[in-house]
Parts: structure tokens; sequence; C-alpha cells
């Protein structure tokens, strides 16, 4: 493919992807009769030019937008309940997801709350909350502006509660994006460490929804494909970013969403933690652990390994390379290799290795992890 037009891809829903890809954003508001969007957003985005001229180009056409902008860059429950507010205040008629994770899974689940009041964490995925969701949802569109989380392809979001900060799943079919206008442009001003933390998050979903434990061969090929092009690309994007490196970035990261449909694992439930308790960037959390819980999971697995250091292009074909390669990896892109470097303490590993156990994620992992095992590889990532 080249990089310099747009493509559309169905699936799972409609996506426009290229560079200038956003520029088709009014008209498909007009051709749908939607004129007064609000948008979801962070604060720093809501402040960048490319933003900027985002909204000078819906005004222009006559579309009103309102920005909701008032989030946590780990997004909690009284977030959603904020920018509900704004609807209810402001008369819009549709939702426009701009940014990476935090911004998408606000501007869902707002998506979810406009026509379901009752508690947000009501409708948990891991209680059943999901057949509550049976109203109707406004029109929601999604921007991504980083290479991460995947989230615009996403039907389910993740909000911590604000006093607890233990991670809420809000899921429904009815909350994936109507269309999403991926433009690989918009992530070309991304600063090299979010690039990186972003990037290695997109790596840590393909791997994990590789190795989950449920049989799910359509997945397993689109994450073996997802490493293929992060490898490629990564260092590049992150290094001496071009539009090349950009899209394959942009594309793994729809692609480790996609996948985890399947599960995810010990690393997301090492992670969590860490953006809950001490707000620490999602990305940043799971490429410091990446390497670490990979390296727990491989006796028993080393077939899937040997086919994940094949993907990699690694001279040996060992699960002990392909945590080599991770270690490395985060050096090359200048992630720190111990949690003690991103502000964790001792006095921290307890109460995260208790949050690590309730988290969602871990049951999906190729083998059981227990308090103990959360324990021990906090304690090992720490030093």
């Amino acid at each position: 493919m080249t990089f310099d037009k747009v493509y559309q891809y169905n699936f799972p829903t409609i996506i426009r992807f290229g560079a200038g890809a956003i520029k088709e954003l009014p008209a498909y508001l007009q051709k749908n009769k939607l004129k007064r969007p609000l948008i979801v957003t962070d604060p720093t985005i809501a402040g960048l030019s490319f933003f900027k001229s985002i909204l000078g180009d819906l005004n222009t056409h006559q579309i009103s937008a309102e920005v909701f902008s008032d989030i946590h860059k780990n997004p909690v429950k009284s977030d959603v309940y904020k920018g509900t507010d704004l609807w209810d205040n402001t008369s819009r008629d549709c939702i426009i997801g701009i940014g990476g994770g935090a911004a998408l899974d606000v501007a869902r689940s707002i998506v979810l709350r406009v026509n379901h009041r009752e508690d947000l964490f009501k409708y948990d995925d891991l209680i059943g909350g999901d057949i509550y969701v049976t109203n109707e949802v406004p029109h929601f569109i999604a921007v991504p502006t980083t290479a991460g989380t995947g989230s615009e392809v996403g039907r389910s979001a993740i909000i911590a509660d604000d006093e607890t900060h233990q991670k809420k799943i809000l899921f429904s079919p009815k909350l994936m994006a109507k269309i999403i206008f991926a433009d690989p442009v918009l992530t070309m001003d991304l600063p090299p460490f979010i690039t990186a933390a972003t990037a290695m998050d997109a790596l840590t979903h393909n791997l994990e929804a590789f190795l989950a434990k449920n049989p799910h061969p359509l997945c397993d090929g689109i994450a073996l494909e997802g490493i293929y092009l992060i490898k490629d690309a990564i260092e590049r994007a992150t290094n001496h970013p071009d539009l090349e490196s950009r899209s394959k970035m942009l594309m793994a990261s729809m692609m480790g969403a996609i996948a985890f449909q399947k599960g995810l694992g010990v690393v997301h439930s090492l992670a969590h933690p860490l953006s809950s308790l001490l707000d620490t960037h999602h990305g940043l959390a799971n490429a410091v652990n990446l390497p670490y819980g990979m390296e727990f999971n491989i006796a028993g697995f080393e077939d899937r390994f040997r086919r994940i250091a094949r993907t990699l292009e690694l001279k040996e074909e060992t699960g002990e390379a392909v945590v080599k390669y991770l270690y490395d990896l985060n050096s090359s892109v200048h992630i720190p290799h111990t949690l003690g470097e991103i502000g964790v303490k001792p006095e921290h590993i307890e109460t995260l290795a208790d949050l690590a156990l309730a988290d969602f994620a871990h049951p999906n992992n190729p083998k059981p992890v227990t308090r103990e095992d959360f324990k021990q590889l906090y304690l090992k990532a720490l030093k």
C-alpha cells in the first residue's frame, strides 16, 4: 500500500484510513444531517493546532461543535458524568471522540450514559451489565490521534472508580463507532515519549492477544501481523518519524484492539493498577512490565513464543530471545526497565498485588496467575 491516499476498510466498522482522512469529517456529518456534535478530547489535544484546525473546518461547514476536555489521563466515572451534563445542557446531536484511549473511553462512556441513566457501573460487563444496555445511543464517530490503545475500533470503555481505583469495563456492540477517521498525519507531531509508550501498548495488545488462552485463529493471524508491523516501524516512528512508520503504527494499533477481543493477560493486570493507583501512563506501565510478564508465560507455551520469534525475525526462535528483544526495544525507544524508575516504591507492592489479582485481564492469560505471582513479578520489576 501507499501512504499518501485514503483507503476504506469495512472491519469491524467503516474505517477511513490514510493521510487526509480527517478532511472528510465535515462532509460525513452533513450527509448524516448532524450539525451539533459534542467533541470529547483531552486537555492536551484541545490546545494543539491540528485540533483547532478540525474545529475551524467544522465551523466553515456551519457545524457547531461543543468541546469537552475536562478528563483525567486515566479516566474516572466523574469524567463521564461531567461530559454527560454538558451533553444535556447544550442540545447536542452526536458525539465525536478525538484522541487516545482516555478520550475515546470517556466519549464511548458518554455515548452509553446519554440514554442509560442508572449508576454507570451497573453496566459493568464483568458483572453481566451489558444486558442493561437496551436503549438507542447517539451517533458516535472516532478519530484516533495516537497509535496505542486502538480504542477507536472497540466496543468497550475502561473507566475507573474515583474512590477505589478499580477499573470497570463498559461493553455493548451498540458502543462501536459508526465510522472511524484514522489519519496518521494527526499522529505526526506526537513527542517521542508518547509515541514510544503508546507503541509499546499496541505491541502488548498484539502479544497478549496471541498468547491468550481462548482459541481464536482469526485474532491470532491479526495479532501476528500487528506484531510484524510494529517491529518494522516502532523505532523509526519514535526516533525519526515519517508518514510510512506512523501509518504502520496506526494500523497495528487498530489490529491489536481487534485481536484482543480474544483476551489479554498478565501484563495488563500488572499495568492497570499502576495507572489507577499511581496515575502512571497506561502505555508506559505496559512497556515496563512487558518483558517480565512475557518471561512468566514462556514455560509450557514455547511453541507460541517460537511463532512470535519468527514474526520478529529473531535469530533464535525462543521465548528467551523474545524477552531479550523486548528489553532491547525498550532501551531503543527510551523506556525505563524498572518500576522504581517510574515512581513505584516497595510500600506500594502489596496494594498493587491486590488490585492486580482483582483485575479483569489475567483470567485470559495462558496460565493462571496468583496473588503471590503478581507480588513476585512486581518485586522483580521494581529493582
